[in-house]
């Protein structure tokens, strides 16, 4: 059970650190000219549309499976 809290855990910091990392690379009021110029690691809005499209696909079975 403790290597799996681990596991999770570990990918919820590593999630995370990416995020701080990106947003503080790409703020135009942390580094000005040079935020246009620099690529993120990950496209959050992306990222976030694929997350929203996973919700409601899930949300839509678990109707299906419900309503029976």
């Amino acid at each position: 059970m403790r290597f799996f809290f681990g596991m999770i855990l570990g990918a919820l910091i590593l999630i995370g650190g990416v995020y701080v990392y990106d947003s503080s690379q790409t703020s135009s009021e942390a580094n000005g000219q040079v935020a246009r110029d620099s690529r993120t690691i990950v496209n959050w809005d992306v990222a976030a549309q694929d997350w929203n499209a996973l919700k409601a696909r899930a949300h839509e079975e678990w109707t299906k499976v419900a309503s029976k």
